[in-house]
């Protein structure tokens, strides 16, 4: 054997192919270089460019591009998270994207039943379903990222459900999309009739195939014994066993079809009680024998989840700053790890869970001693270290090597020797890295390998590995794949894992669903036996920022821009493939790639930071946008902010009076203004200006008292826009000053303030020079204010405290930053009397208070001046990122669309947020004033008339 073609080659589309697509579905169909090559990733190690990437609104546009595939050959791919670990999610015929239309989200019987279309990822899901205290039952690792249509493709797991509460044992009935165009949903009472009548041969043929296999006693014999485990390899042919009627076998066999067997346009899941309450302990054992030896024990005391990490991988855990400090005092040697939890419905419940484990763990062979904490802090840092090992391997791979997971699952009680044959195997190849860890309760680990596939004889190396490993994992009664799914990795094992009848079965299965193989051809089932190294994707070292990608999506859902132009993860493989067509020589595309790109890329990246707390190995592509903003800066342009920022007061007062010229202005004289200002400059030059904008505000100024316990630095942006509610109140900064009276904490104001800012918009736009100015003003005038460092610096906007916080941190002053939130929740508010609450209040957190950790604070100070808060379930940053919603009003438009909608049909008393802009744009995009919380809490504690 040798590997074949490396990676399907980027040709322009065929024009033919498009018109048909489009004729099938109008308005959805793009073949820009961006788009396809975008879309040619996804978190697998294979790369295949797509023709054509559709993105259909309904189920009824996939059945006429379904019935459009049959009638012209055109292969399709469904693909949603693109978080497919196993190359599902993408081939080189016509991709269609079902994660940008598809996101309903319908709870029903109280939350018992969930109805889901397959674009909503898990995490919205049990979101929704949180308020009832259900949940879904697949717990998947990467719930952020990956949504319900992979999920029901890849028959998903996770650490605590097991194969009890998988996707097959969870979904109740699906709304099905076959490749005829035949929309059939499988939950009505009729569906049975209705499939037999509209697809007869299709009905016929699933049911000769469950006689064939429920009279095959060997075939039995298989499907118990390999799915009496995880198993995700090839079609599930334990619903020939485990069903009769033809519609509920065709609902479990598209159950883990990785889309090859039709499209679900919407799935109805059984949910499972959701545990609030949990306890956590990590248990060190010498060696590996021991860890496997306690897991009769632990399962039989009730743990939720086992997870079992190798010595290889403690070492590495030992490198995570939340590592317990046995942990990081332990010479790890052949010791194992087990990671354990108890999750219950109830405190009691979950402390007679916690008293009957104490006898359990003092009779483990435990290097250590352990118990179980219920502390949320201590609990999260044992979590982070389990989930953070993909990430610390992962990030710390060598430039240009892939990261390749891999799972499989064996009988528990092969556990130890399986996991004694892979280590050797490492060792063997030369994968002397390598990571094993995975959900030991359920004999499913996962390992970790790093591999370059830009060197032929190392390609040679993985796949005598692979051959290597599947001889291991078969031999010890196990399943190749236990929840990534088979995907093109496994494909040419799947006869090996089952034998020729149910082989010669599920071939049967896809011959009758997917007559012309129109559906992910090349995946799940296979006759070539080297596919699994054919396309295979190399990774380019290209830039700092970003080489440590892996590909994975987790940034997506996130990501501000995601429905507009891009998403973080394409912005990063679009800069592999700029420099891959660079290396190549191929001008032509590298000037559509480097002309799409900015737009798409630079101009619509609203620099939130928000795509670093979803990404495993903690890429912020802020920073990659920010330096190539910053490489596109002139000499002149780079000047003229730098002297912006010697005179920041003059600036910020006549932009303020430039926003109240223009609200006095009658008719439509400004937005006229800006429109033609913007058509002749250019979109990202010249600000659109709106009816909804506010007066200016006014000029920030210095303020001196006796014993500050703080000082207080009023964002600049209080100067530029007035307040949102002048009739109520005028501003967060004299809210903030009137709290700090009413409950007698005296704050200090810089005397330079006006000239002050903490250096975001020349950050954010790649103004090094301007930057740099600024930096070394606030650095000077603060450190006086601070009395050196003695006093805290609070700051009344979210955003600016995160830039504060930045600005210091490359300085060497030792000077701290809070958040005017933080500050008046532990300090202001314990000192005031609210005096009234509002009957409710819709809360919009922002990507700086995320990422500053002060929505807890946020939301006591809200629950302080409201009977009911609410913060919509689809929020999400709005964009507007400082000027970018006024350069780009698209932009906020699209990033807020979900959550104005949930905000316009729940009607509130008042609308509150923490950062002056962001609550100008959930103003434009719901039509409801927003104001800073601060100003709502001072209007709240206001004394009443006497």
């Amino acid at each position: 054997m040798s590997p074949t073609d490396r990676r399907t080659a980027y040709q322009d589309a065929d024009p033919l192919l498009l018109a048909r697509l489009e004729e099938a579905a109008p308005g959805t169909v793009t073949a820009r270089a961006s788009d396809r090559l975008a879309f040619a990733h996804d978190a697998s190690h294979y790369l295949l460019v797509p023709q054509a990437v559709v993105t259909p609104r309904d189920a009824a546009q996939v059945s006429s591009l379904l019935k459009a595939g049959v009638a012209h050959g055109l292969p399709l791919t469904f693909r949603s998270g693109g978080t497919s670990l196993s190359g599902q999610a993408t081939n080189d015929g016509v991709l269609v994207d079902t994660r940008r239309h598809f996101r309903g989200i319908e709870v029903l019987d109280d939350g018992a039943r969930v109805r889901v279309q397959p674009g909503a990822t898990v995490r919205a899901v049990n979101t929704r379903l949180a308020r009832y205290g259900r949940r879904l039952g697949p717990d998947p690792a990467s719930e952020t990222a990956c949504t319900i249509g992979g999920v029901v493709a890849n028959n998903s797991s996770g650490m605590a459900c097991g194969t009890e509460l998988n996707t097959y044992r969870t979904l109740e009935s699906a709304v099905v999309v076959l490749p005829s165009g035949t929309v059939l949903d499988t939950g009505a009472p009729d569906a049975d009739d209705r499939l037999r009548a509209l697809e007869p041969d299709l009905h016929a043929g699933l049911a000769r195939l469950r006689d064939r296999v429920r009279d095959n006693p060997a075939s039995v014999d298989t499907i118990r014994r390999l799915y009496s485990i995880k198993n995700t390899m090839g079609y599930g042919v334990n619903s020939f066993v485990d069903h009769t009627r033809p519609v509920d076998i065709l609902t479990h066999l598209v159950i883990g079809s990785e889309g090859t067997l039709a499209f679900v346009a919407e799935a109805t899941f059984r949910t499972v009680p959701a545990h609030p309450h949990a306890a956590t302990g990590l248990l060190l054992f010498p060696d590996l024998a021991a860890a496997t030896g306690a897991l009769p024990d632990l399962v039989a005391a009730g743990f939720a989840t086992i997870e079992l990490l190798d010595a290889t991988s403690l070492r590495v855990a030992q490198q995570d700053p939340q590592a317990t400090t046995d942990l990081r005092a332990l010479d790890v040697h052949d010791h194992t790890a087990l990671l354990v939890e108890h999750q219950e419905a109830t405190l009691e419940a979950l402390e007679e869970r916690i008293n009957r484990a104490a006898d359990v763990l003092v009779g483990l062979p435990l290097t250590t001693t352990a118990g179980l904490s219920t502390q949320p802090d201590t609990r999260a840092a044992l979590w982070h270290i389990r989930k953070g090992l993909y990430a610390t391997v992962a990030g710390a791979r060598p430039s240009g090597t892939t990261a390749l997971l891999e799972d499989i699952a064996v009988p528990v009680d092969r556990l130890l020797p399986a996991c004694t044959d892979l280590t050797e195997l490492f060792q063997r190849h030369g994968y002397t890295d390598s990571v094993i860890f995975g959900h030991a309760k359920h004999g499913n680990i996962h390992f970790l390998l790093n591999e370059n596939f830009d060197d032929p004889e190392l390609i040679t190396r993985y796949l005598e590995f692979t051959e290597s490993m599947v001889d291991v994992v078969l031999g010890h009664g196990g399943t190749l794949k236990a929840e990534h799914g088979t995907g093109r990795i496994m494909a040419p094992y799947v006869r090996r894992q089952y034998g020729d009848e149910l082989y010669d079965v599920m071939r049967a299965t896809k011959r009758l669903l997917d007559p012309h193989g129109i559906l992910n051809p090349g995946v799940l089932l296979t006759d070539d036996p080297i596919l699994h190294i054919s396309h295979l994707k190399s990774t380019p070292t290209v830039e700092e920022e970003v080489d440590r990608c892996v590909e994975c999506g987790y940034c997506e859902p996130v990501c501000p821009s995601k429905d507009l132009t891009t998403t973080p993860r394409r912005r990063i493989v679009l800069r592999r493939e700029i420099a891959r067509a660079r290396a190549g020589g191929d001008t032509g595309l590298l000037a559509r790639l480097e002309d799409e790109y900015q737009y798409d890329a630079v101009d619509t990246c609203a620099v939130d930071g928000m795509c670093k707390t979803a990404c495993p190995v903690l890429i912020d592509t802020g920073d990659l946008t920010r330096r190539l903003r910053a490489e596109r800066r002139g000499r002149a342009e780079q000047k003229v902010w730098a002297s912006a920022a010697r005179h920041w007061a003059g600036v910020t007062t006549a932009a303020a009076g430039a926003l109240t010229v223009a609200q006095a202005v009658p008719g439509t004289l400004p937005t006229g203004a800006t429109a033609l200002g913007r058509a002749l400059l250019g979109t990202g030059t010249v600000p659109a200006w709106s009816p909804e904008l506010p007066r200016g505000g006014t000029k920030r100024r210095g303020r001196e008292t006796g014993s500050p316990s703080a000082v207080y630095f009023p964002a600049c942006i209080s100067t530029m826009f007035g307040p949102a509610a002048p009739e109520t109140g005028s501003g967060v900064r004299e809210a903030f000053l009137t709290l700090c009276e009413r409950a007698g904490v005296e704050v200090r104001v810089p005397e330079e303030i006006a000239s002050l800012c903490c250096g975001t918009p020349w950050k954010s736009k790649g103004l090094t020079d301007g930057y740099a100015v600024m930096r070394e003003r606030v650095v000077d005038a603060l450190r006086e204010a601070t009395d050196g460092g003695a006093l805290t610096i609070v700051v009344d906007s979210a955003s600016c405290t995160e830039g504060l916080t930045h600005m210091f941190a490359l300085s060497d002053e030792n000077i701290e930053v809070v958040d005017a939130v933080t500050f008046v929740d532990s300090t202001v508010l314990p000192g005031l009397s609210i005096t009234r609450r509002l009957p409710s209040l819709v809360v919009h957190p922002t990507c700086s208070s995320t990422q500053l950790g002060l929505n807890p604070a946020l939301l006591r100070l809200a629950d302080a001046v409201a009977e009911d808060v609410v913060v919509p379930e689809d929020w999400s940053c709005c964009a507007f990122a400082g000027d970018r919603g006024l350069l780009h009003p698209e932009l906020t438009a699209s990033a807020t669309q979900a959550e104005s909608a949930a905000v316009m049909n729940s009607p509130a008393s008042a609308h509150a947020s923490v950062n002056r802009t962001c609550e100008l744009g959930m103003t434009r995009a719901t039509g409801h004033p927003y104001q800073h919380l601060l100003e709502v809490l001072e209007q709240m504690s206001r004394p009443l008339p006497s």
